[in-house]
């Protein structure tokens, strides 16, 4: 069993503090505090409308996956690091009710040594088949082609990133920075098969996986694979005892399986529950950095308290069984299992439950929101185990 080892002391940052900081003093848009920054109408001039553009990516998850391509020998398994890549743009910009219609540009940087052709291609054909399963469900994604560069001297194998635009009436915005104290968190669960998935789907989502990777898999691999990892963490990096193929216990997943299921996107669902309770909703919050405490970062004078979370699923037990983290940790890092979360009216809890579950997603009350004044805070209650956070 590897000992815990901290995000921040693998060179990563679960509330990116020092980039909040550098962006602190940018003008913060039309809604100040919102989970997506919007700006003016600038290309009609229309005061009723809003602008947004939104860039995110896969992260590290990309590096995974090039151990498994290295493993394998087969590229598909790209087509889902694509699919990270856009839901991680998506799903925020869900989070304010933008349902597009949307523009996409892809970023793909490589080192060409060792990423060849067909990884790229499987990338930009990631991109188009997940963009055209949410057809059906009336979003309309367009792409607008990318950049493709070869930057061996900067990137170690491969980061795969997208930008997506949109524009949107201002009385459709939710605003999570007036979320309100009385309201549930109905959370919806990130693991399952959705009805529109084709395969089961462990709940990683794509945040947390320099802890991830390097807490699972066995310390060969930094001898055989050491261009997958920045080599200032060489003592930290593979610290587990696994390999990717070996079983994922409780599951009909491999650990590669599990790591690198393809991240959900609500889209389909969220649609529907806008469609129903848009005016019941104070908040939707995207359970990625930060992991269950991505609330902090939003709203005043509230207390969030969760009390009700879903068990951990099985990967997520797993991680912390072998690796000894923290519960602390492991919430600040992971979505523990659920990823999307709303606050509403009690009123409308039953009705956003129920347009989750017809889609095949569990969903459930998770928590609420109390007044608290002068500050913010965040209980959480599980595992039996209390834990408490404040705003960085």
């Amino acid at each position: 069993m590897s000992s815990s080892i901290s995000y921040e002391q693998r060179g990563v940052s679960a509330h990116k503090e020092d980039v909040v900081r550098a962006v602190s003093h940018l003008d913060p848009g039309v809604f100040p505090g919102a989970f997506c920054k919007a700006v003016p109408d600038v290309f009609t001039g229309s005061p009723d409308h809003c602008v947004l553009l939104h860039a995110d990516g896969a992260g590290t998850k990309s590096s995974l996956a090039y151990l498994h391509y290295q493993r394998h020998r087969d590229p598909a398994i790209f087509q889902g690091i694509a699919q990270d890549s856009l839901v991680m743009n998506l799903d925020d910009m869900l989070c304010v009710g933008a349902l597009g219609p949307y523009v996409l540009s892809n970023t793909i940087g490589r080192n060409a040594k060792l990423i060849p052709g067909e990884v790229v291609e499987a990338v930009i054909t990631g991109y188009e088949a997940v963009s055209r399963s949410l057809e059906p469900f009336g979003f309309h994604i367009t792409a607008c082609g990318g950049e493709t560069a070869d930057v061996g001297d900067l990137v170690r194998t491969i980061i795969v990133d997208s930008s997506v635009a949109t524009r949107m009436e201002r009385a459709a915005f939710i605003n999570t920075s007036q979320v309100k104290a009385g309201h549930h968190l109905v959370g919806l669960a990130s693991f399952g098969q959705a009805t529109y998935e084709t395969k089961p789907n462990s709940g990683i989502g794509t945040n947390g996986f320099t802890a991830l990777r390097h807490g699972l898999l066995a310390p060969r691999y930094r001898d055989e694979y050491p261009e997958s990892f920045a080599p200032e963490i060489y003592e930290m990096a593979y610290t587990g005892a696994f390999d990717i193929d070996d079983p994922l216990p409780d599951t009909s997943f491999t650990v590669g399986e599990a790591c690198l299921s393809p991240t959900r996107t609500y889209a389909p669902v969220v649609a529907q529950v806008l469609q129903n309770f848009r005016g019941a909703i104070s908040a939707i919050f995207h359970n990625t950095g930060g992991g269950q405490t991505k609330c902090l970062n939003f709203g005043s004078n509230v207390r969030y308290v969760k009390d009700n979370l879903f068990p951990a699923p099985p990967l997520f037990r797993f991680l912390r069984q072998t690796t000894g983290s923290p519960l602390r940790e492991m919430l600040r890092v992971f979505n523990m299992g659920h990823r999307m979360e709303f606050a509403c009216e009690p009123s409308a809890t039953q009705g956003i439950i129920e347009i989750t579950r017809s889609f095949g997603i569990e969903a459930q009350v998770v928590g609420r929101v109390e007044p608290l004044e002068g500050r913010k805070e965040l209980i959480v209650e599980t595992q039996g185990e209390t834990v408490e956070f404040q705003p960085k």
